[in-house]
């Protein structure tokens, strides 16, 4: 009895090792499975279709390389104006505040000052005299032509007719620099104040004296800003400088609004690089908003070149392993982690240098099967 009690024994002993060895060879062989094939996936069709993977191929597209640069939004000189006065005087009347706007020949301001008198009195008196000087002279020559006056006598009134002219040129001019209308002026209408008037239509973006103050003939009033004429001003490192040329097409973007995308290209490139090691780059506007002021700090990409390449939607491509990779389709439900090189990306599209088969790959929805590979390779 004894004996067949140890027999028994030792089998169940016998077959628990057994199992054991089996056990373990498994899962040697499952480890080694899932090694091996750690970088495909395979899903039902009914998986394919609830994940909504989409398939296709690689596309020739014309993509560029880019710069990014950051600018201003800047007008050319002739569209800022600082209005100032050639004569001085003291400011009586404005109503101007900085982002007004204005169209050319709007009253900015009215000055007021004793010269503007004088000047007046000084043409109306220079005017007076050389009617007498005129007819004089022509008196002189009739009398000089029948030889009742001398020569000398009448070349006399000739130079004082002659000085006279250029005094009342000269006063004209300055009536015209200060905005008074000679041809309109008469004793009647002498002002001791004179107007000022806005040279184009634009914002006044600075008004420096208030009602009262002293305006010096190199002092500004006020500055003003045509905005039609808007451009974007890049600042380009020399290195950099080298590969653009005009007629680049570029893409900007301002800080208050990153996501609204304008469109604009190279008009001129500076000739000339600063101490900094940079050089200014104008470029004009295609169609941009209304809403970007002069002095807005601006994001660009410019375009470099727009060579054919291979491509695929970005969101083909998935990091796997500090990798980029594609999935690949080997077989109607098997898909292949395969890494990648890329290059340049625009427009939601991104470059591959990598040489792929005519095989099909994930173009959507492709991370929805890394996670399932991922999954798998952790089971």
């Amino acid at each position: 009895m004894k004996a067949i009690n140890i027999a028994i024994y030792s089998l169940i002993l016998f077959s628990s090792c057994k199992q054991q060895q089996n056990d373990k060879a498994a899962d040697a062989k499952q480890s080694k499975d899932s090694t091996v094939s750690s970088d495909l996936v395979e899903v039902s069709s009914e998986q394919l279709k609830n994940a909504d993977i989409v398939l296709g191929m690689p596309e020739p597209r014309k993509m560029h390389t880019s710069l990014k640069v950051s600018g201003v939004i800047d007008v050319p000189p002739q569209n800022i104006v600082s209005v100032s006065i050639a004569m001085g005087g003291y400011l009586k009347n404005t109503t101007m505040i900085p982002g007004e706007r204005v169209n050319k020949g709007t009253l900015l301001a009215v000055l007021e000052d004793q010269q503007y008198i004088q000047v007046q009195q000084d043409y109306l008196t220079a005017i007076s005299h050389l009617e007498y000087l005129k007819t004089d002279f022509e008196r002189q020559k009739l009398l000089n032509e029948s030889k009742s006056t001398s020569d000398k006598v009448f070349q006399q009134a000739k130079r004082d007719y002659d000085s006279q002219k250029i005094l009342v040129k000269s006063l004209r001019e300055k009536l015209l620099l200060i905005g008074v209308n000679p041809d309109a002026l008469n004793e009647e209408n002498i002002s001791r104040g004179i107007r000022i008037y806005s040279p184009i239509s634009g914002y006044i973006t600075k008004v420096n004296f208030n009602i009262g103050k002293y305006i010096n003939p190199t002092d500004v009033l006020f500055e003003i800003i045509d905005p039609s004429d808007l451009h974007v001003r890049l600042t380009v490192f020399e290195n950099e400088a080298a590969n653009l040329r005009v007629g680049q097409k570029l893409t900007f973007s301002t800080n208050s609004n990153p996501n609204e995308k304008y469109t604009a290209s190279i008009h001129l490139i500076t000739p000339n690089i600063e101490e900094d090691r940079s050089t200014d780059v104008h470029c004009h506007f295609e169609g941009a908003s209304k809403h970007i002021f002069p002095g807005t700090f601006v994001n660009a990409e410019i375009a470099l070149n727009n060579a054919s390449v291979r491509s695929v939607p970005e969101g083909a491509v998935v990091k796997w392993e500090n990798k980029d990779c594609l999935l690949i389709q080997t077989s109607n439900n098997q898909f292949q982690l395969l890494p990648v090189e890329t290059g340049v990306s625009t427009g939601g599209f991104i470059e591959i240098k990598t040489a792929i088969d005519d095989r099909k790959i994930v173009i959507k929805n492709a991370y929805t099967l890394l996670m399932k590979m991922k999954n798998n390779s952790e089971e």
